[in-house]
């Protein structure tokens, strides 16, 4: 069981890392097409990604899309 946790802890941190940088270049990207949906990065989006994945991330944008309609 023990041999599995840093496993699980490094994956976590892989995936908030690349969560946050999609994060990051989706909202450069969104902002250079003049389009106003932006996601912020700060410790809910960090355990989002983290947790979930790009899906994560994705259900963030969703959130922010909802939120302007």
């Amino acid at each position: 069981m023990s041999e599995k946790r840093p496993g699980f802890i490094v994956n976590f941190f892989v995936r908030a890392f690349v969560g946050v940088c999609m994060i990051f270049f989706v909202n450069e990207f969104l902002a250079y097409q003049g389009i106003n949906v932006a996601v912020g990065m700060n410790l809910f989006s960090f355990l989002t990604s983290g947790t979930l994945g790009i899906p994560g991330v994705a259900l963030l944008y969703g959130i922010s899309v909802y939120h302007i309609l």
